[in-house]
């Protein structure tokens, strides 16, 4: 197997980013003139600042701006450079090289070398880190550094999604000199194309243009975002043109954009997914017919129009539109409350039992209603849901450690599913704790997707996956929804991407 791909001029790409300006003044400045800020809002603040550790959406939405990843998904979910400009995999598929951009510096001017990105997967292999996409490096079985421009990744076998995984911010590369300084997260140093100039947590964000970019000169000096937990507040602050860009994730929001004339909604199918996850754990989950009994109980359907209005669509576990499955042709995806019932007697629960929920307050925005809508349709075969809604960093605690019942989540797509799902379904995938639920057969399929190459073979393998995990049930998938950002008309230059990158912000300009 021999892939090689060579770096296409960044000028003739739409480069997805996060930056959002609004003109001081009364009028809008010339795109070229200097004091171009974006102004921006959003509901939701990062969590923390190290790229490696991080889950929640809002910090990825931030880290991306600051830090780069060898490469990056086009919005066609395409690999094209980042940091590297060229990668070639070896006939075998055992040895991947990457020669990387001579140009590529960190916010302190440092360049970016071999030992770096060396350190970095060093790094997120390292279990002490809990990095948060670590199963997905585990074929990497030495990194060879034969000149500061090359890196060399011997993989212990072939691992075709490998590159996927390279592409994600929880793969940014960090300067050597931080990690042994134990300093990652404390700060953010990054080769993005903006610096994080100031962190008010909850608050503002300011960040400015990175001069040294190896990506080009960014469309705005600067970035300043408010975090605004009300979105109808948003909405009002874009009304009166004190903010430039928004992200939105209240669908009741988004849908109000269109009718103001001065405003612009982009709107695009996203990969990531609402689900109810299961602990199976934890009793009664451990049974199968229980959870099962879940999953024909849940009319997703109506949970999707209920809590979001309808936009978006019933999936399986997959979201990649190539790879899924009809959600019609899964376990009980049509609601049969007279089979769950038979199923809950099956195991013995005949009377149901008593559970908790939990879910974030405002990440997703319609957690709250699609656990409301979930408890009402459980309670048709006895189950009493009790819900706990938590601020985002306490229940990302609790969701990592597993310390739930149920948990109404809203996870991350991604372009290949071993990279999606192998750190949940694997038994060395590092988010175990989180899934609580393995067996040979998901494991077993995820290996064979893994290093297959044939795309045919690759598609049969993760639909017998997407099935098998469809009547575990260990989770269960409601829907898929979009990304919604809101712009005022002279901004120009963003282009929504399926993963809900804001990274072309960093081509934005602010028009006259």
């Amino acid at each position: 197997m021999v892939q090689h791909l060579t770096r296409k001029l960044l000028s003739g790409m739409a480069l997805p980013g996060i930056a959002l300006a609004a003109v001081l003044g009364s009028a809008a400045l010339p795109v070229q003139a200097s004091a171009a800020t974006l102004h921006m809002a959003w509901s939701q603040d990062a969590t923390g600042l190290d790229p490696h550790k991080q889950t929640a959406f809002s910090s990825l939405r931030l880290l991306e701006l600051i830090y780069e990843p060898l490469v990056r998904v086009d919005a066609s979910l395409q690999i094209v450079p980042a940091i590297a400009t060229s990668w070639q995999f070896s006939p075998d598929g055992k040895e991947l090289t990457f020669k990387l951009d001579p140009k590529a510096k960190f916010q302190n001017g440092a360049a970016v070398t071999s030992a770096d990105v060396k350190a970095s997967f060093e790094r997120i292999l390292d279990e002490k880190t809990g990095a948060a996409a670590r199963a997905n490096f585990l074929s990497i079985a030495s990194i060879d550094t034969p000149d500061p421009a090359t890196v060399v990744f011997h993989l212990s076998q072939p691992d075709v999604p490998i590159l996927t995984a390279m592409s994600d911010v929880n793969a940014a590369i960090v300067p050597v000199g931080e990690i042994a300084a134990g300093s990652v997260g404390t700060k953010a140093l990054g080769s993005g194309p903006f610096k994080l100039d100031k962190w008010d947590p909850n608050a503002k964000e300011v960040l400015s243009a990175n001069k040294d970019w190896a990506g080009g000169a960014t469309g705005v000096d600067g970035i300043e975002i408010s975090v605004l937990p009300d979105e109808t507040a948003i909405l009002a602050a874009m009304r009166t043109k004190q903010i430039d860009f928004a992200l939105l994730n209240d669908p009741l929001v988004a849908t109000l954009v269109p009718k103001e004339a001065s405003l612009q909604l982009n709107r695009v199918p996203v990969l990531a997914y609402h689900v109810l996850q299961l602990n199976p754990s934890r009793k009664p989950m451990t049974e199968l017919k229980v959870r099962q009994a879940i999953s024909c109980a849940i009319d997703r359907q109506e949970v999707l129009d209920t809590a979001s209005l309808g936009e978006g669509k019933v999936t399986g576990p997959l979201t990649i539109p190539s790879l899924a499955t009809d959600p019609s042709q899964l376990f009980c995806y049509k609601r049969d409350v007279e089979k769950a019932k038979q199923l809950m007697s099956e195991a013995g629960y005949a009377d149901g039992f008593s559970a908790t929920v939990i879910g974030a307050t405002g990440e997703p925005p319609t957690a709250a209603a699609e656990a409301q809508v979930i408890q009402s349709q459980l309670a048709e075969i006895g189950v009493k849901l009790d819900i706990r809604m938590m601020e985002l960093n306490v229940y990302v605690d609790a969701w990592l450690k597993g310390d739930f019942d149920m948990a109404i989540a809203l996870n991350g797509g991604r372009a290949d599913p071993y990279t999606m799902y192998n750190r949940y379904w694997t038994k060395a995938g590092n988010l175990q704790k989180v899934a609580n639920y393995i067996d040979d057969t998901l494991d077993s399929q995820m290996q064979q997707g893994r290093a297959e190459t044939d795309p045919a073979k690759r598609k049969a393998i993760f639909a017998d996956f997407e099935k098998h995990l469809a009547e575990v049930s260990p989770w269960i998938w409601l829907y898929t929804s979009y990304s919604y950002t809101a712009q005022q008309k002279n901004i120009a230059g963003f282009v929504p991407t399926p993963t809900g990158t804001l990274f072309s912000l960093s081509k934005v300009t602010i028009q006259q």
